[in-house]
């Protein structure tokens, strides 16, 4: 009787975390995120595009004085919420932090009659750069954010100060390696998405095999997607910013920037967009971080080149405190 009350016991304690586990991450979240909870306030700005108006969420720390403003650039399967941290650093140093939502991610707007392009999302976002009287700003960008901040010193070079990379995909023209896709294509594997499969994708991708609570709670708003009721509209929404990455490439462009550009590059990082539809007869190796940063410093010696080794694709969620003072010195600041 005894050992059967321990063995209950014992189960319980083993099954309570589990559920609460299960509960937690079973979030449902509409195509606007509604419910889930940004770091910092949540603000809107209407942009006339395509013949439609359609609201861009932001977020935005005003800097303190004559403090210059950064303006943090999200990647594809993320939001502006994941820079927290970096935020949190830059603000306390006096910078503005702007920390705008694309549209077709995160808290804005999900059209699919829109023509998703890098330029399309710089102009966006330097309109409501304008609205907030920001005439200047250093350019940070992440992963996709990468090549939307490159397209963006490209086209306005008298509003970067700075340009800053961070991982960024994009550092290969793709189509060179791998064949064409059509839209449905990665329509009709968006859909067959799971919270599994973008657990399992981000693990073995982006992180080397390690999870932990940090990483998990990342993927929360995309697990939430799939579960929700604007899973089929989402998923067209991010075949369609495929075809933009695939099709609208800036390594080429890259010896024509007229700013102070840094490539901050996680080492360790594999993310090789297409490796599994490559051309026949290609065995070049997509998302060879630890060899991109000298490729691109082949085609423009002024871009200065920071590696991380040891980190992934986001070295800023892995390891902040390896991180920040890599950040910080490049900006000019002293460390901490």
């Amino acid at each position: 009787m005894t050992r059967r009350f321990l063995l209950a016991t014992l189960m319980l304690a083993i099954f309570i975390p589990c559920a609460a586990q299960a509960t937690e991450s079973s979030h449902r979240f509409d195509k606007r995120l509604t419910g889930y909870t940004y770091p910092f306030p949540v603000k809107s700005f209407e942009v006339s595009t395509q013949g439609q108006t359609l609201t861009m969420a932001y977020m935005y720390l005003a800097p303190k004085g004559e403090m210059p403003v950064v303006t943090l650039l999200h990647g594809k399967n993320f939001n502006g919420a994941y820079f927290d941290a970096i935020a949190t650093t830059l603000h306390k140093a006096g910078y503005g932090v702007l920390m705008p939502d694309q549209i077709g991610f995160g808290k804005s707007a999900k059209p699919v009659n829109y023509q998703y392009s890098f330029a399309a999302l710089a102009s966006h976002t330097r309109e409501l750069m304008s609205s907030l009287n920001i005439e200047r700003s250093i350019i940070f960008g992440h992963s996709m954010g990468g090549m939307l901040a490159s397209r963006f010193a490209l086209l306005y070079p008298d509003v970067t100060t700075q340009l800053i990379l961070v991982n960024p995909i994009g550092l290969e023209n793709y189509l060179q390696y791998v064949q064409y896709k059509d839209v449905d294509f990665f329509y009709q594997n968006e859909l067959n998405k799971t919270p599994e499969s973008i657990v399992s994708y981000q693990r073995e991708h982006y992180y080397d095999g390690d999870w932990n609570d940090s990483y998990e709670a990342l993927t929360v708003p995309l697990q939430g997607w799939v579960r929700g009721d604007d899973w089929e509209v989402l998923a067209k929404v991010s075949a369609l910013t495929y075809d933009m990455i695939f099709t609208q490439p800036v390594i080429d462009e890259f010896d024509d920037f007229t700013m102070p550009v840094t490539l901050i590059i996680g080492t360790r990082d594999t993310t090789g967009p297409g490796r599994n539809w490559k051309k026949e007869g290609v065995d070049y190796t997509l998302g060879e971080y630890d060899k991109l940063g000298n490729r691109v410093k082949a085609r423009n010696r002024q871009i200065d080149v920071k590696p991380l080794p040891g980190l992934g694709h986001l070295p800023f969620i892995e390891d902040y405190s390896q991180f920040k003072p890599v950040l910080l010195d490049v900006l000019g600041e002293k460390r901490d």
